[in-house]
């Protein structure tokens, strides 16, 4: 069983396109392992989920109960190692969460994460890649 972390737009594209690739990569990722997710990745996947912007997609009523679901199928990882590896400083939270919790896969559409692939022995790959891939 591997384990795997969802950058924050791959997850909210896998709620508002219920049948698009990222969504099939965080399903296959629930169904052969665990995701993984920090307090600092919850923080900003309900501060995007609340974004009014995203209204015309989903009432915020639908949004949150996504969000509670999803949080019970996941598993917070400690983080108590911190990297500095991304040119893009947010994302470093990421690779922490990787880290700390033995990621076989971060699954990611950003460049500034997949321009690190590999890291520390974890793949950096976008959610078409995943899906093909043997986990």
């Amino acid at each position: 069983m591997s384990n795997f972390v969802l950058d924050t737009n791959v997850i909210v594209s896998s709620l508002l396109f219920s049948h698009s690739i990222p969504r099939k990569a965080l399903d296959k990722a629930l169904d052969t392992g665990k995701i993984l997710i920090s307090q600092e990745i919850i923080l900003e996947l309900t501060q995007v989920l609340n974004r009014n912007k995203l209204n015309k997609y989903l009432l915020k009523e639908e949004r949150l109960k996504f969000l509670a679901d999803f949080l019970k199928d996941v598993k917070t990882v400690t983080i108590y190692q911190k990297t500095d590896a991304c040119r893009d400083k947010k994302d470093n939270k990421f690779l922490d969460v990787a880290i700390c919790g033995q990621a076989k896969y971060i699954i990611t559409g950003d460049q500034d994460l997949l321009v690190l692939n590999p890291f520390s022995g974890i793949y950096i790959i976008n959610p078409k890649q995943f899906l093909f891939e043997e986990s």
